[in-house]
């Protein structure tokens, strides 16, 4: 691999010094060739007169070896050979003004210091050709390379730019000037009408996002990059929609902070995600409240190789714990977990341990060797229709899971204990929303009881974990369809997991012991729309294309989610987005007994176990 690269360094820079020699020898050319000329302009073409009435041309050829060097030297004090030519700008034509008159100026002042006559007007005629020569050199550089480039890839999809700002300008040039280009811009949109009718790099500005449609059908447009990373994202989600009504594959260039950073390339160009389409900016969360409960403390996260458990552990490696432990049953996923954390925090004390919850010998002996002083507890079964088939495995986990946590966390002397909750544990219809809701009013039990504080977090679905709705549905557009909705009607909400997890260690800086909290999750999405609008973003027509398929409602499902109880009042907190959720009261002594015959009758798989959940969750009814 060492002399690979060795050999590669010594191409590129043999490649560079050619490049360089054949400069230098045009320029020498055009040095001497502007001077002879500019005689000629002088005595109007006159060549009897300019070699007769004076001595000029022998001057210049006296004088031509000490300007050839003088002006070889004055290159490249202005960096006139090491310039990336193929992405001149401005400066660029500044340095080469200033060279050329430099060097004419200090050429015509050496020969009158030597004797050798020159005309008048000889250094400005001298100095406008010399430029007009030096710039055509150099700028023809870049359009024949270009030219190549376009030669060497005919298969350009034709492509509208939305957008003629700073970022459209930087993307553009380099969509013009990559080896890596696969778009030919033909159009710009952008809403400012005083930019309409204009050109960027050549690229003639067509109309506002009004005209995106007919510019698409116009200008046979087959993919569309949104070049905008400045706008809300509603601004952009609006346009998407527009882009939408096409049938162009969609694309946009990354955040703002790219662009500051000078990042801004077509690499970084990304096709749209379903997160576009949130409609919202991104949530904030308060990061000093957070690092101030977190660092220097040891933490806990069950289930930490999984979605919402992974990101826990990403988020909180960033605050500095003393140590993070991570706990899961499915060692893949903890490897991965552990791999990625190591090499991003090298500095960061790491525990990745494998075993269940459900083994309350294991989770004590975690306890009584790490004394975690919070505990993040995200292990648990989620899927609805598989705990449907298995509702004995959705207890063993769930419930009894969480009771094995949160009796070593009182036990040992945690600080806290969050649970990961679900707007299924509402008024549920499934065994897995009723474990859940179970898991709820352990952590409220054991709040009374413990000096450690019990909390939990409950929010809805979130964007892309694992075996949620949107990997589905990329696999199965992938696959050429059909994408299967269980109902035209159902709607669920949507958060991304980022947000989600920053929301929950933040509603863990706000706990006191024995609250709800409930996120707001923002406004429904219903599913049908979300998997029109992948197969959009697809570059494909739903149910032309690729077919829409309803399957109807599985098993313990819904057709909406709710996040709160009827008899809970929400009361708000310092972030606008995390309420609590007024505490549901019952019977705690008569719940504990309840909860050991639920052990008793999950561990003999009995059939009976709804029945039991239906007696302990009032609210719970199976379909």
């Amino acid at each position: 691999m060492k002399k690979g690269t060795l050999h590669d360094k010594h191409s590129v820079n043999t490649a560079k010094l050619s490049r360089i020699i054949m400069l230098i020898i045009c320029d020498a050319v055009l040095l001497n060739l502007s001077e002879f000329l500019a005689l000629l302009i002088r005595f109007e073409f006159n060549i009897t007169e300019l070699f007769t009435k004076a001595p000029y041309v022998e001057n210049i050829l006296k004088f031509a070896p000490v300007y050839t060097v003088l002006g070889i030297g004055i290159f490249f004090i202005f960096k006139l050979y090491t310039s990336l030519w193929e992405f001149a700008s401005v400066d660029e034509l500044i340095h080469v003004a200033a060279a050329c008159v430099i060097t004419v100026l200090a050429g015509f002042i050496i020969m009158r210091l030597i004797h050798l006559s020159m005309p008048r007007s000889f250094p400005f005629i001298n100095g406008m050709l010399l430029l007009i020569f030096i710039l055509s050199l150099r700028f023809s550089y870049r359009f024949f390379r270009r030219e190549r480039k376009m030669r060497r890839r005919t298969d350009k999809k034709r492509t509208m730019l939305i957008g003629a700002g700073r970022a459209a300008a930087i993307a553009l040039r380099d969509f013009h000037g990559s080896a890596d280009s696969e778009n030919e811009i033909v159009c710009i949109i952008d809403d400012d009408t005083k930019k309409c009718g204009n050109y960027l790099a050549g690229v003639r500005i067509v109309g506002s996002r009004d005209y995106i449609v007919e510019a698409a059908k116009k200008y046979a447009v087959e993919e569309i990059v949104i070049a905008m990373p400045s706008v809300s994202h509603a601004v952009r989600k609006e346009i998407i929609e527009i882009c939408q009504q096409t049938s162009c594959k969609i694309k946009v260039l990354p955040g703002i902070y790219q662009l500051a950073n000078g990042e801004i390339s077509i690499k970084q160009i990304r096709d749209v995600e379903i997160e576009d389409l949130l409609g919202r900016d991104p949530i904030h969360v308060d990061l000093t409240g957070i690092k101030e409960y977190i660092m220097g403390r040891v933490v806990l996260v069950t289930g930490g190789g999984g979605s919402i458990g992974s990101e826990l552990c990403r988020q909180i490696a960033g605050y500095e714990p003393k140590t993070l432990i991570i706990f899961d049953i499915y060692e893949n996923n903890a490897y991965a977990i552990q791999l990625e954390l190591m090499a991003k925090y090298p500095e960061l004390h790491l525990e990745t341990l494998i075993g269940s919850v459900r083994d309350s010998a294991r989770v004590d002996s975690i306890f009584e060797t790490y004394h975690p002083e919070l505990v993040f507890h995200a292990a648990a079964h989620k899927h609805v229709p598989l705990m449907e088939d298995s509702p004995n495995e959705a207890i063993k986990n769930n419930v009894l899971g969480t009771l094995n946590v949160a009796l070593a966390a009182d036990k040992f002397g945690a600080k806290r204990m969050l649970l990961i909750s679900t707007d299924k544990a509402v008024n549920p219809t499934n065994i897995m929303g009723a474990s859940k809701r179970l898991c709820e009013m352990i952590v409220q039990t054991m709040d009374h009881r413990s000096e450690t504080e019990y909390v939990a977090v409950r929010f809805g679905n979130v964007l892309g974990s694992n075996g949620s709705v949107i990997p589905l549905f990329r696999d199965q557009i992938a696959k050429g369809g059909p994408v299967t909705v269980t109902h035209k009607d159902i709607i669920r909400y949507f958060m991304t997991i980022p947000e989600a997890v920053a929301l929950v260690l933040q509603a863990g800086e706000y706990a006191k012991g024995g609250e709800i909290f409930v996120l707001d999750m923002g406004k429904p999405v219903r599913i049908d729309d979300l998997a029109r609008n992948m197969i959009k973003l697809s570059g494909f027509e739903p149910d032309v294309d690729i077919p829409i398929v309803y399957t109807g409602l599985r098993p313990g499902e819904k057709l909406f989610e709710e996040l709160l109880l009827s008899e809970e009042g929400l009361t708000k907190t310092a972030n606008d987005l995390i309420y609590i959720g007024h505490r549901v009261e019952f019977d705690e002594e008569k719940f504990e007994e309840n909860i050991a015959e639920l052990r008793r009758l999950c561990y003999m798989n009995s059939p009976d176990i709804r029945k039991k959940v239906k007696q302990i969750v009032s609210t719970y009814n199976p379909q």
